[in-house]
């Protein structure tokens, strides 16, 4: 049996919940399926919640600094109206005519540079993956895909097959090869970022080509959020898309954890780096925590394959999807999201840098806007990384009533990631608890 992956928490010691809780966990436990893990060793159970923050059955007040899901708030009114007037109304699929659903369309794609022009709508992240490659094998008629080496994209078999953070029980692909994340301490005091992921890309492809395998795709999360969080320098992601295209193969650039805004100084993490790519993909945040997702394409990417192969998503582009999605580029614009990110995440950025600035346990802090990694290590001389301090922050944050997560191969890099709803005074309370449980663990 493999073990138990290291950004998975088993919950322990349920007897000290109370009655009710534990009832709802044993039961739980004999009805769900493979899979379904809790967040925390110690479960708690939310009732209610506004913009990040969540409220238990006692009335506490949890600030979620952890999930960004619901992008612009927790139970934000704009969408849950705007969903409920649609339920109440009408919620047809894209096979009849829907004014609302081309108004999406055309919002969202002009987000995007010029060259991405045309939208496709799944209901998950994982489905927009898995549509994105089958395009991409369809145009180029390879079937090599380029990943990092802990990079997750989905849970579908096939998207599955090229997502190695799922460990040894979810085998990858033959056709699959793994590259390094952008990592700058990996290149060597000569070689720029650039030209270290230049050359990942294009071993890669020549790998690829040994097997028998024509490249159809490098897919890659804009933040690198599995693989630790990398972000910076801006820039090294267009050496790694030439090489793509020389080799006839297409960019995907998987923005569903990184994009609308959690980077804060853009829409989308690809922009960041100045590259079109030729599919984009996104979830979580497209519908607030609705299943929406979406796939955007080159139309010469994509035409062919929608005249020549059937694909119709019997729930994605609803109406009731559509009325949550559109929603939510109504509060972007209403409440100036990207700015907020932008100058929110910057404080939040520079607070954890200076509590953290004299730790020998602190390696680096990485990240970009409201998606920063906190690297925990032994000490900063081997840089070995040190899971279990992390844990304990985790933990010791939670008793706080701070809710975080952790990522990287080895499970050790705090993963701070709130909802773009996250406002200055969230950011000022998680510093100051942040600060509580440093002076113990840091």
């Amino acid at each position: 049996m493999s073990a138990r992956h290291p950004n998975l928490i088993d919950a322990s010691g349920i007897s000290s919940l109370p009655e009710r809780l534990q009832d709802i966990i044993r039961r739980r436990d004999t009805v769900l399926g493979p899979g379904y893990q809790f967040s925390e060793t110690i479960p708690v159970e939310f009732v209610s919640g506004f913009g990040a923050h969540l409220i238990d059955n006692d009335g506490n007040d949890f600030l979620d600094a952890f999930n960004n899901v619901q992008g612009v708030g927790h139970a934000h009114r704009h969408v849950a109206d705007a969903v409920s007037r649609q339920i109440s109304t009408v919620n047809t699929d894209t096979r009849y005519p829907q004014e609302p659903l081309v108004a999406y369309a055309e919002r969202i794609l002009a987000t995007f540079p010029a060259e991405l022009s045309k939208l496709s709508l799944p209901c998950t992240g994982s489905e927009a993956n898995d549509l994105a490659i089958r395009v991409a094998r369809f145009h180029t008629g390879g079937e090599g895909i380029i990943v990092t080496r802990w990079a997750f994209h989905g849970r579908t078999r096939e998207v599955a097959s090229f997502s190695p953070m799922l460990g040894a029980g979810s085998p990858l692909g033959p056709n699959v090869r793994l590259i390094t994340a952008p990592d700058p301490r990996l290149c060597g005091p000569e070689q720029s970022l650039e030209n270290h992921m230049r050359h990942e890309v294009r071993s890669a492809i020549m790998d690829l080509e040994r097997h028998g395998y024509r490249l159809a795709a490098l897919i890659a999360d804009s933040a690198f959020t599995s693989d630790g969080i990398f972000t910076h320098p801006v820039g090294f992601m267009q050496a790694m898309v030439d090489e793509v295209h020389v080799a006839g193969g297409l960019y995907i650039a998987d923005e569903v954890q990184s994009g609308f805004a959690q980077l804060g100084d853009s829409m989308w993490g690809f922009s960041r780096h100045g590259v079109v790519p030729d599919i984009v993909t996104m979830g979580k945040a497209i519908g607030n925590g609705f299943p929406i997702s979406g796939v955007v394409f080159r139309p010469e990417v994509s035409d062919e394959f929608g005249q020549k192969v059937s694909y119709f998503n019997t729930l994605g582009g609803r109406s009731l999807s559509i009325a949550a999605a559109s929603a939510v580029l109504d509060v972007f614009e209403q409440e100036n999201v990207r700015e907020r990110v932008a100058v929110n995440g910057a404080t939040l950025l520079g607070g954890l840098e200076s509590l953290t600035r004299d730790s020998p346990y602190v390696a680096e802090i990485r990240g970009s806007g409201l998606y920063l990694g906190v690297e925990i290590v032994k000490d900063r001389e081997r840089l070995e990384p040190d899971p279990i301090r992390c844990e304990s922050i985790i933990k010791d944050l939670r008793a706080h009533r701070v809710l975080i997560s952790r990522t990287g191969p080895a499970g050790n890099v705090l993963k701070v990631r709130p909802p773009v709803a996250f406002n200055a005074a969230d950011v000022s309370r998680f510093l100051e608890t942040f600060a509580i449980v440093a002076t113990q663990r840091l």
